[in-house]
């Protein structure tokens, strides 16, 4: 029996960034197939799916590497994070980006952006990112958590105790239009 391997967590910076920007290509790409067009795909790259380089400035973002020293498969395995700011999901040249901080004591933190590359999918790395994203918010001060969900994320984020409030349909750059799927949990 092979043994899953092990990752590890660190804060994105900004000498990440490209090899962020290819791993969440990767993902999308091959992960995310199955739920959305390629036309929907190539709409939704760099704009709705893609990273938000605030997170990184705000160090809120995280990096998971794979810890398998024999692996051919890259060492950026993931990443995610979580925003202190209104904007619910979205890269850099996203949409309805709000910079505007939250409040821990009426707001949900955003939980944001997390991707898992096709060669480290369905080994727990999703949730591993998903559970450091939230305790890192509740260190904040956060006790609610949102988030914009793509279809494909929606079956884990549901088995994490997230339920949907809101069906969003996106428009893209390209005439299409990208359904999004908006998620709460309260946590006591």
């Amino acid at each position: 029996m092979n043994a899953a391997p092990a990752f590890t967590l660190r804060f994105a910076t900004e000498e990440d960034i490209p090899a962020l920007h290819a791993l969440i290509e990767a993902s999308v790409r091959g992960l995310q197939a199955g739920d959305y067009t390629p036309a929907q795909i190539e709409g939704a790259l760099g704009t709705v799916l893609g990273l938000d380089t605030q997170l990184i400035a705000d160090r809120t973002y995280f990096v998971a590497e794979s810890l398998d020293q024999n692996a051919t498969q890259q060492s950026c395995a993931g990443c995610g994070g979580w925003s202190k700011r209104r904007t619910l999901f979205g890269a850099d040249r996203g949409p309805g980006r709000e910079l505007e901080l939250l409040d821990p004591a009426i707001d949900a933190a955003k939980v944001r952006a997390i991707f898992v590359h096709p060669d480290f999918a369905r080994r727990g790395l999703g949730s591993l990112i998903l559970a450091a994203v939230e305790n890192a918010a509740r260190q904040a001060g956060f006790r609610r958590f949102e988030m914009g969900s793509t279809l494909t994320g929606v079956p884990l984020y549901r088995l994490k105790g997230y339920v949907e409030v809101e069906r969003i349909a996106v428009p893209l750059w390209n005439r299409e239009a990208l359904p999004v799927v908006r998620m709460v949990k309260n946590t006591i």
